[in-house]
């Protein structure tokens, strides 16, 4: 896999010579120092960028042969993704937050799953507030109660407790890992934290846009 972006500087090669398999139903924390290439490969995983040479395969499927329309469906039907940012839409209550897109996507059940979500993440009693009412904590709820109502197969962070505080995180982290064994997904999850990688079941390190470490798979228990 090779991703190369082009700037005023000329083409600057990210990422190269990856290759990289996560099992079904695994959870993988990428690390590495900034700019090691974490978040580039990150967005390839879940087609939000587009390699310039190589293959990328989820379910079975090649990414880098589909189209911005057909990537777009497989992501709204396949993947759940959490970035540092949280991405909410500032007219929109939490509910209408997490249930909009699922009736883009057709769910008939739409918010009462939206309802669901949100009080899994503990946000009952915060349904009809706006983003600017809810708290920076809160706030990266909602976002992972909107990945996770889909039911996604994958679930894709990026650094999502890079924006909150120590106690804030550490209940984002427990809330993710617990959607992530309640909904029996693939997580792959970019941190800087070491003692957010070690909860995963591999830790795969990225230095100057290669893999550094990737240790095997652990065996199924």
């Amino acid at each position: 896999m090779r991703l190369t972006l082009s700037g005023n500087a000329g083409p600057v090669e990210i990422l190269r010579g990856i290759t990289l398999d996560v099992a079904a139903g695994e959870s993988l924390a990428l690390v590495g120092p900034s700019g090691s290439g974490k978040s580039s490969l990150l967005m390839l995983m879940g087609g939000l960028e587009r390699a310039t040479g190589g293959e990328i395969r989820a379910m079975g499927r090649d990414l880098s042969a589909m189209d911005e329309d057909a990537l777009a469906r497989f992501r709204r039907d396949n993947m759940g993704v959490v970035f540092q940012s949280f991405h909410l839409i500032p007219t929109m209550t939490a509910l209408e937050n997490v249930a909009t897109p699922l009736e883009l996507a057709g769910h008939r059940d739409a918010f009462g799953r939206a309802e669901a979500e949100l009080r899994a993440v503990g946000l009952g009693a915060r349904l009809e507030h706006y983003p600017a009412q809810l708290s920076g904590g809160e706030q990266q709820r909602v976002a992972l109660a909107r990945a996770a109502a889909p039911r996604p197969a994958i679930l894709l962070a990026d650094e999502p407790t890079g924006n909150l505080d120590a106690a804030n995180g550490q209940a984002i982290m427990d809330l993710l890992f617990g959607l992530r064994d309640r909904h029996g997904a693939t997580l792959v999850l970019v941190t800087h934290a070491p003692e957010l990688a070690a909860r995963c079941d591999r830790v795969v390190r990225l230095m100057d846009g290669r893999v550094a470490d990737a240790p095997a798979r652990r065996a199924a228990e």
